[in-house]
C-alpha cells in the first residue's frame, strides 16, 4: 500500500512540475511563493536539505505536491520515507472525520467511538508544529462533550492564514455545540473564505469581520436574524450563501451591501420565519423551501435568473402577486404541496423564461383542482422550450377519465410555439390531467419529445427488488392507477401524437405486476 501511495506522490510531482515549473503570473506565484513556504517556516527544514525520492525539486515545490494529497493518503504517504514524514508534520489541509481516521464504528459503542476519535485528533495535532492551518474539516456525528477536546482543536489548529473551516457536529443529547467564535475575530477571520457550521449555538462577539469569505452554509445552527447580521455585517466579499433549518430566524434580511451575492438557498424546517427581505442588488440564484408560506420582498431593479420556490400555495402566490424581479427569470421551479385553488390568470408574461418545472405532487390533493388551470402559466411563458411536471399523488383523488362518456374539453387561442420537451412524472388518469396533455400536443408546433411516466420518477424507487424478489414501487392502489394512467395513455394521448414528436412512456417493469393486477 505505501509503494502504491508513493507512486501517486510521484505521479503528482511530475505533472506539478509539467504545470509549475515556469514563469509565474496572477495567483500561480502564491502556490510556490518560497516567502510562504510553511514548510520553511518550522522545523521540517532544519538539518539539511530533506532527500525527496523522485526528480530533484525544490522543497516548497514538494510541500505544495503534498499538500494536494486527501488527508489520508498524505498520512500514508509518510510511511514511506523520512522526507514524506516531515513534511506530514507541515501538511496544512486538516480533515478529521471517520473515515480519514479509519474508525470502525462497529467495533465499540458510541462513547468507545468518542474516545478514539479524541485520541486520534490529539495525537496528529500533537505532533504538528505550530503552522499555518489552511484548511480543517472536523465531522462527527458521535460527539461528546466529555471526552472530546475540541475548544483545544481548535485553539491549536484555527491560526492566522486559515482559508477553510467546516463544523458538523451532532450528539444523541441533541445539545448545541457552543463555537467559540472569539477564535474567529481576529486575523483568522480575515483570511476565512469558506464557512460551513452545522449543530452549533451563535454567540459571536462584535470584533467579526470576514472581509474574504465568500461562501458561508449554516446547517441547523441556533441563530437570529440580528445575529446573522453580525455575521454579514462586514462580509463585503460573500458571493454564495445556505441556510438550512435555521429556525430561530423570523426575519431574514440580505442587506444591500452584499453586492457580489449572488446565490441565495433556504431552507426552513420549522414554522418561526414570516419574512425574507433581499436587498443584494445582483443576487441572480434564489431557491427557498419550507413547510409554510413566507412573505418576500426584493429590491429595485433586482433581476433573478434562477429561480425556485417551494411552499403550499407558491405556484397560486407568484401568479397572482407577479413579482417584477421575476420578468427575467430563465429558469423558474415552482413546487406546492397544497394547492387547493386553481391556477390564476397571469397579467404579466416570463419573457425570458426557458425552462419551467412544476411540481405538484402530494400525499393527497385537492380533487377539485383543474390542471387545466396551468395553461395561463404556459401561456405567459411564450418563449419556454423545456417543461417538467412531477404531479405524483400516492392516492388519486381526482375525477378520472377512465369510465367518462363525456368529451375532452378544448382550450382554443393557446398556442406554444417554442416548447420543444415536455416530461409528466406520476402520470394518472385524472381528467383534467390528460386534457392538459391533450392540448399541449394540438397547440405546440414545436414539440419534439414527451414523456408520461406512471412511477414515482424517483431512480431509488422504480423497480429495485428487496429480498423477496418484488419491486420496492408504491402500494396496490398505486398500481391500480398506474394501469388506469396506461389506459388512458394508449386512449387518448397516443392517437393524437404526431409522427414527428417522439412519444416516451415509462412504466413499472414486469416484475411489479406480480403483485395484484389492476384494474381499469
Amino acid at each position: 500500500m505505501g509503494q502504491l501511495m508513493l507512486n501517486r506522490v510521484i505521479s503528482m510531482q511530475r505533472e506539478s512540475r509539467r504545470l509549475q515549473i515556469q514563469p509565474h503570473n496572477g495567483t500561480a506565484d502564491s502556490m510556490v511563493d518560497r516567502k510562504d513556504s510553511t514548510c520553511k517556516q518550522d522545523h521540517c527544514s532544519q538539518g539539511g536539505e530533506i532527500q525527496y525520492p523522485g526528480p530533484h525539486l525544490p522543497e516548497d515545490i514538494w510541500c505544495h505536491i503534498y499538500s494536494l494529497l486527501p488527508m489520508r493518503d498524505a498520512a500514508r504517504a509518510a510511511c514511506v520515507s523520512h522526507a514524506f514524514k516531515r513534511t506530514w508534520r507541515c501538511y496544512p489541509n486538516l480533515a478529521f472525520n471517520m473515515i480519514t481516521l479509519g474508525i470502525d464504528i462497529e467495533s465499540c459503542g458510541e462513547d468507545g467511538i468518542a474516545r478514539n476519535f479524541t485520541n486520534k485528533v490529539d495525537h496528529i495535532l500533537k505532533n504538528r508544529p505550530c503552522i499555518a492551518t489552511k484548511t480543517l474539516e472536523i465531522v462527527f456525528r458521535y460527539y461528546n462533550a466529555k471526552v472530546c477536546n475540541i475548544d483545544s482543536w481548535f485553539q491549536a489548529a484555527v491560526t492566522p492564514g486559515i482559508e477553510e473551516l467546516t463544523i458538523e457536529l451532532s450528539s444523541k443529547s441533541g445539545r448545541y455545540y457552543n463555537f467559540p467564535w472569539s477564535l474567529l475575530a481576529n486575523e483568522s477571520g480575515n483570511s476565512i473564505r469558506y464557512l460551513n457550521l452545522a449543530r452549533c449555538a451563535f454567540s459571536p462577539t462584535d470584533e467579526l469581520c470576514f472581509k474574504s469569505l465568500s461562501r458561508l452554509e449554516l446547517s441547523d445552527v441556533a441563530i437570529t436574524g440580528d445575529q446573522l447580521g453580525s455575521i454579514l455585517h462586514n462580509s463585503f466579499a460573500l458571493q454564495r450563501m445556505q441556510l438550512k433549518f435555521c429556525n430561530k430566524i423570523i426575519c431574514l434580511k440580505i442587506p444591500f451591501h452584499l453586492q457580489q451575492l449572488r446565490y441565495l438557498d433556504v431552507f426552513d424546517g420549522g414554522s418561526l420565519l414570516r419574512v425574507i427581505e433581499v436587498e443584494a442588488p445582483n443576487l441572480s440564484n434564489f431557491q427557498f423551501m419550507g413547510h409554510r408560506k413566507v412573505h418576500l420582498s426584493f429590491g429595485v431593479g433586482l433581476q433573478f435568473k434562477k429561480f425556485d420556490l417551494y411552499f403550499p400555495g407558491a405556484i397560486s402566490y407568484v401568479c397572482a402577486d407577479f413579482l417584477s424581479s421575476l420578468r427575467y427569470v430563465e429558469d423558474l421551479s415552482l413546487g406546492s404541496r397544497c394547492e387547493m385553488i386553481d391556477t390564476p390568470v397571469l397579467h404579466s408574461k416570463f419573457l425570458h423564461l426557458k425552462h419551467l418545472n412544476v411540481d405538484l405532487q402530494a400525499m393527497t390533493f385537492s380533487p377539485t383542482y383543474d390542471y387545466c388551470s396551468l395553461i395561463s402559466l404556459f401561456d405567459a411563458s411564450p418563449f419556454l422550450e423545456t417543461l417538467v411536471m412531477n404531479v405524483l399523488q400516492q392516492k388519486m383523488l381526482h375525477e378520472s377519465i377512465v369510465g367518462d362518456t363525456s368529451h375532452l374539453r378544448q382550450m382554443p387561442g393557446h398556442h406554444h410555439d417554442s416548447l420543444k420537451t415536455v416530461k409528466i412524472i406520476g402520470f394518472s388518469s385524472a381528467k383534467s390531467l390528460v386534457e392538459l396533455t391533450c392540448h399541449i400536443i394540438e397547440n405546440t408546433s414545436s414539440l419534439e419529445s414527451l414523456t408520461l411516466n406512471t412511477t414515482t420518477g424517483h431512480p431509488f424507487d422504480s423497480c429495485l427488488t428487496n429480498n423477496t424478489g418484488k419491486c420496492n414501487l408504491l402500494g396496490v392502489d398505486f398500481m391500480v392507477e398506474v394501469g388506469r394512467g396506461l389506459l388512458a395513455i394508449r386512449t387518448y394521448v397516443e392517437p393524437k401524437v404526431p409522427s414527428g414528436v417522439e412519444l416516451n412512456v415509462v412504466e413499472p417493469c414486469r416484475r411489479c405486476h406480480d403483485q395484484p393486477p389492476p384494474m381499469p
